[in-house]
């Protein structure tokens, strides 16, 4: 029997052993594929997951953006419209009536309607809040319970015992209201009750200078401000909006 050499390389042995060494090499490399595929796969899917949950954000940043944008004009609008709605308010010192009244005419406008509510409040000739009304360093209680300036309310809120307040009212468009004013009394330091001529002599040619505040219902309400003088006796800029 003869036997086939093969030079370095030992004969390959006959028999089943000899067929499954190619198949084990085969399954294995598609082993290896397959879990090549399988991770760039997952890898794949989790750059997609990351890709739609940033697309997820930019669409809640986008949505967001749109309605702070929408609420900031609808703002602007209503605040321009509620300045468009400011009453127009005149008021005006009178003696037609043989006394001393200020009157208060609503003149529009119309589209507004009703004021439910008018307040007004007498304002000192100048802010005496944080300096000293006079030389003397008042306390900021007795400063307040004076009014320095020419009138004071005669009918006044149950509260108020100064005469700064009037009692709050509604009013139509077109009409008005009257209120009995009178001098106002002098500060101690000024000779008090018994000595008014200092006093007058200073505040009575200053103008009667009043808040005016304003609701409607539907509305943010409105603080104007009114400067009554004595030359022409009508309220100067009465509709200036100064806060709302």
């Amino acid at each position: 029997m003869e036997a086939t050499i093969y030079w370095g390389v030992p004969a390959p042995r006959e028999g089943p052993a000899a067929l499954n060494m190619p198949m084990d090499i085969v399954e294995g490399g598609i082993a290896a594929v397959a879990a090549a595929f399988s991770g760039w796969a997952a890898y794949s899917a989790m750059k997609a997951a990351d890709a739609a949950d940033d697309n997820s954000k930019v669409a809640n940043q986008t949505a967001e953006l749109a309605r702070q944008t929408a609420e900031a004009v609808a703002q602007i609008e209503r605040d321009r419209w509620h300045k468009e709605l400011t009453p127009r308010i005149v008021c005006r010192l009178t003696q037609e009536r043989g006394m001393l009244e200020l009157v208060v005419a609503y003149e529009g406008p119309t589209t507004l309607g009703k004021l439910s509510v008018v307040s007004l409040t007498i304002r000192d000739d100048r802010d005496r809040s944080t300096a000293p009304a006079l030389g003397g360093g008042l306390p900021l209680e007795e400063v307040k319970a004076t009014i320095w300036g020419p009138y004071r309310f005669t009918s006044r809120t149950p509260e108020d015992n100064t005469g700064r307040t009037a009692t709050p009212f509604s009013v139509e468009p077109g009409d008005e209201m009257r209120f009995s004013v009178t001098p106002t009394f002098p500060h101690r330091l000024y000779g008090g009750d018994g000595n008014t001529a200092q006093w007058r002599a200073e505040f009575l040619p200053k103008d009667f200078r009043l808040w005016v505040g304003c609701e409607a219902e539907g509305h943010k309400p409105w603080k104007l401000m009114a400067d009554v003088p004595h030359e022409d006796g009508v309220s100067r800029d009465p509709a200036g909006v100064l806060a709302s």
